[in-house]
């Protein structure tokens, strides 16, 4: 049977960290994924929750622009490098399908690139619901359903665990994850009681391209969805 991703996500966790915090490095999340995803984002509010936030690059950026943030992640080495970075109020170690987070807490919860990271992203979404209060935002980012490996792509309707190693500039990452259908998440959203508000292909344009050649192969396929979705 596979590992679960939790522990996956926990293995690889010196591979994010230099991955995530080497400057320059990650063009894909400083020049694309990010600065796509922010405009998604309400002003801030009473408490916003960083879901899988792995080492705390995004609760960073988050506490930067005025969020009082707090912190979950499944990997014990991760939430405690968020800690130790600073930008949150308060980072614990856990469960997505289990939030150590009080009803009603949150009016707004940023999922960025993190739930298809979860081996049940459906009761993640089930707690998002339940910790939102009533009107609250969920903001959240995944890799693009098409965005796989050939292979996966047929079936497409099936779920895939992929483990795909990148190995770019010296620096090597193992990127632990299911590929899902759309309507994974689509259902999931639904059942919960949330509504799409927004749906967001992000693609850079032909400036971005110039100034960062490394995003060529965006331009073309897509790499991430972004939604926004009101409890």
């Amino acid at each position: 049977m596979a590992e679960q991703l939790a522990q996956a996500w926990e293995h690889r966790a010196a591979e994010w960290i230099a991955w995530t915090r080497t400057a320059g490095h990650d063009v894909y999340f400083s020049e694309l994924n990010w600065p796509s995803f922010t405009p998604l984002l309400p002003p801030p509010g009473r408490l916003t929750l960083d879901l899988g936030c792995g080492e705390g690059r995004v609760g960073r950026l988050l506490a930067s622009a005025g969020h009082r943030v707090m912190g979950v992640d499944s990997s014990p080495t991760l939430a405690r490098r968020a800690h130790e970075a600073g930008g949150y109020e308060r980072v614990l170690h856990g469960s997505g399908t289990a939030l150590p987070v009080r009803t009603g807490s949150a009016d707004l919860i940023v999922a960025f690139m993190s739930l298809h990271d979860m081996d049940d992203p459906a009761a993640a979404i089930s707690e998002c619901a339940r910790v939102l209060t009533p009107g609250g935002l969920l903001c959240a980012a995944i890799v693009h359903p098409l965005n796989r490996p050939a292979e996966h792509l047929t079936p497409y309707f099936a779920q895939h665990r992929l483990a795909e190693h990148v190995e770019t500039n010296g620096l090597t990452m193992t990127f632990e994850a299911i590929d899902r259908p759309l309507d994974t998440y689509t259902r999931a959203l639904e059942a919960a009681g949330f509504v799409i508000e927004s749906l967001r292909e992000p693609r850079p344009d032909e400036a971005a391209v110039r100034s960062e050649p490394r995003l060529a192969p965006a331009a073309q396929h897509p790499f991430f969805l972004h939604l926004r979705c009101r409890r």
